[in-house]
């Protein structure tokens, strides 16, 4: 009998799942035709190249023919992942990296939060609307141009900091080629770039508080600074746990192209991260097979992250990712 016209003592079945599938597909074939551009670019730029990740047990020779990773692969284990762990530079990039990305973490997370809050706060809207408009804007200049400025702005020379500081009487500081100065660069560009745009989202959970909860501890008397901890913050509650969620998940992303555009090799010592040095060893030494073990190894700790960070934010009673 077919699925449809079945009747059992508890009435008329289901359609098979399979056939329910097709159904749905074929009822928001639209929905789906627009979604199908950006599933085939994660398919073609970011599932498909994956099988790459074998390159990693391999001597790969860049310059050979790339049937050598699939036909006559020259297979050599863990040795990569042994050279990494043993070099002189592990140690170093590793406590780079994860200086830098807690740093930013520590002072660049919570920036949008308290942006968004004071922005909800400000009832002039044309005077929220210039403060939103000039705070988006870095985010649409690429790192070339931000790191220009950066340097333009820091320059010992010529820069507008330097001179400010010998108008007061100090002396000049090369804020890019001194180890004590350049991570305080990088994570304040870093928060001065992303501050705005990381604000969005952060409104828009504002934007849904049902407006009675305001007028009602107004009416119990609480001020403006106890209505941002106690209707403001639980309002973004869930927001932002999703969002520290993927943001200690990728704290080995300290910052590839800002890195690369602001340091020199005098700040090495404090400003190498395992991305920079991936692009070293990868691209400019052609050592594919050992800058993909590098890579794959960093992405497996941000997994972990993401696993461990997402179950403690479950188990405070806030929503995870999954």
């Amino acid at each position: 009998m077919h699925s449809k016209t079945t009747i059992s003592g508890h009435g008329v079945l289901p359609p098979a799942p399979k056939k329910r599938y097709f159904a749905e597909m074929r009822k928001y074939k639209f929905l789906y035709l627009l979604v199908a551009p950006g599933l085939l670019y994660f398919l073609v730029f970011h599932y498909i190249p994956m099988y790459g990740v074998i390159i990693a047990f391999q001597d790969f020779k860049p310059f050979s023919s790339i049937s050598s990773i699939w036909i006559n692969p020259n297979w050599v284990g863990l040795e990569h992942f042994r050279n990494f762990f043993n070099s002189y530079y592990f140690g170093r990039l590793l406590q780079n990296t994860l200086l830098i990305s807690i740093y930013k973490i520590i002072f660049g997370f919570p920036a949008p939060i308290l942006l968004a809050l004071l922005l909800n706060e400000v009832r002039q809207m044309r005077f929220k609307k210039i403060v939103q408009t000039i705070s988006y804007l870095p985010h649409f200049l690429s790192w070339v141009i931000i790191s220009g400025m950066v340097i333009a702005v820091l320059s010992p020379t010529t820069g507008a900091v330097n001179w400010l500081i010998e108008m007061f009487g100090g002396k000049s500081i090369s804020f890019l080629s001194e180890t004590s100065y350049f991570r305080s660069v990088l994570v304040s560009s870093e928060v001065w770039a992303t501050i705005g745009w990381g604000s969005i989202i952060y409104i828009a959970a504002l934007a849904g508080i049902d407006p009675a909860q305001y007028e009602s501890v107004k009416m119990d008397g609480a001020n403006r600074l106890q209505q941002m901890i106690y209707i403001s913050l639980p309002g973004m509650a869930n927001i932002i746990s999703i969002l520290l969620v993927l943001t200690v998940g990728g704290i080995l992303n300290a910052g590839f192209e800002q890195v690369l555009l602001l340091y020199s090799p005098k700040v090495y010592s404090v400003g190498d991260i395992i991305d920079t040095y991936v692009y070293r060893e990868g691209l400019i030494n052609n050592k594919y097979s050992y800058a993909q073990a590098i890579g794959m190894f960093k992405n497996v700790i941000g997994l972990f992250f993401v696993l461990a960070t997402n179950i403690i934010v479950k188990r405070l009673g806030r929503e995870g990712i999954w």
